[in-house]
């Protein structure tokens, strides 16, 4: 079985196994929520595509959950 692989999550590094995509993340943070945004190495991900967007060594994520209200 391959070596788990490190990411940086949240400004964090966490070693993550190899293969995983943005939905298992999610899954594995326990991180469902409506307002969820999604961001991979800076850029948005679109909730459609969190299976089929597969992790790499060193990919930069970033789970956020907007605060609303004034």
């Amino acid at each position: 079985m391959p070596d788990d692989i490190t990411i940086i999550l949240d400004g964090l590094p966490e070693q993550v196994p190899p293969g995983l995509n943005l939905a298992q993340l999610v899954d594995l943070k326990k991180a469902h929520h409506m307002e969820l945004i999604v961001e991979l190495d800076g850029r948005f991900v679109h909730p459609r595509d969190y299976g089929s967007t597969h992790l790499t060594s060193g990919a930069r994520v970033e789970l956020l959950l907007p605060a609303f209200g004034g």
